[in-house]
């Protein structure tokens, strides 16, 4: 046989083609865990409100010295001087700027928070993802110490605490803040990983070989980013309370800039009563705003980590009532 060329006849006018054209490329996007979350941050309200207040502190807290340059312990103006263009807050009993020392402790409690956030999420996760993922004696004594924790009351116990380390340093209270906020978020990450130790691609990394520590840290992690972030915000919002609380009562340092000592100093010089409120209100203030900008973060995160949370809009409402 001869290889003959093979004529297609040419289509008629109008008509449509049989052959299938190809299928269009879908462009997947391999957006990961972190980015799901943002999206979700984005999107919430509380969230966004949290995090430009919270903005403002970690600016604050960075460029001090360009927000109010004079020294915060500087003893050279008139005691007890109201609210002026020279000082927006007043000056406190001892002759010192209120504005000043309010912009300069800004960066101690920030320092605080974000360390001691820092410190209670990292412990949270080795106790409670780690011991729960390993399982044996080692979970349940891990789980154990968690529980003590859980139902000591955390205050009473660190005023104990700061009492014997009276006047201790920043990070003496850094550590023992951080020591005791994490049982918690320790709590609700084990909760999550025992939910999660038989889902399939937990077991084909372990049919793969991959080691314990790999899939911990690879696999079930970035699957635990918002409940992560949760326990940290929570840990920041304890910080910023309780650090505040203790520097009031006189457990603190209180040659520190913080808002907590000039709350101290307000109160023994009688700040309320003797005409210099804002020294007293001031500190307050900040110290209701940078827990409420955590809170505010803090809720957003639980509405994204938990669905039931999340508020119904007004047009699944309105379809609801129909």
């Amino acid at each position: 046989m001869s290889d003959a060329p093979v004529t297609v006849p040419p289509l008629a006018e109008g008509a449509e083609s049989s052959i299938p054209s190809p299928a269009p490329t879908v462009h997947r996007s391999r957006s990961g865990p972190a980015a799901n979350v943002w999206r979700a941050v984005a999107r919430n309200r509380k969230a966004m409100i949290g995090l430009g207040l919270l903005l403002v502190f970690v600016v604050v807290a960075i460029f001090p010295g360009q927000i109010a340059p004079e020294d915060p312990q500087a003893e050279i103006y008139d005691p007890g001087l109201g609210p002026s263009w020279h000082h927006l807050l007043g000056t406190t009993a001892y002759g010192q700027d209120i504005f000043s020392q309010l912009i300069w402790g800004t960066r101690l409690s920030v320092v605080i928070a974000f360390a001691v956030g820092g410190l209670a999420t990292a412990l949270a996760v080795i106790v409670g993802v780690s011991a729960a993922y390993l399982g044996g004696l080692g979970d349940g004594i891990l789980s154990l110490i968690t529980d003590v924790i859980l139902v000591i009351p955390i205050f009473p116990l660190v005023i104990v605490i700061a009492a014997y380390e009276r006047n201790a340093g920043l990070f003496t209270l850094i550590v023992v803040l951080g020591a005791l906020g994490w049982s918690y978020g320790a709590r609700q990450l084990r909760s999550q990983t025992l939910s999660m130790r038989n889902r399939d691609f937990l077991t084909a990394a372990r049919v793969r070989g991959e080691r314990k520590l790999y899939i911990i840290i690879f696999e079930i992690l970035p699957t635990m980013t918002s409940l992560i972030v949760a326990a940290f915000l929570g840990g920041a919002l304890y910080a910023v309370l309780t650090a505040a609380g203790l520097q009031f009562i006189g457990l603190g340092d209180p040659n520190s800039q913080s808002w907590g000592t000039m709350l101290y100093w307000a109160e023994n010089n009688e700040a309320l009563g003797a005409g210099m409120a804002l020294w007293a209100i001031a500190p307050g203030v900040c110290v209701a705003l940078l827990g409420a900008a955590f809170a505010l973060v803090n809720y957003a995160f639980d509405e994204i980590s938990n669905p039931a949370l999340r508020p119904v809009g007004r047009r699944a409402r309105g379809e609801e009532k129909r």
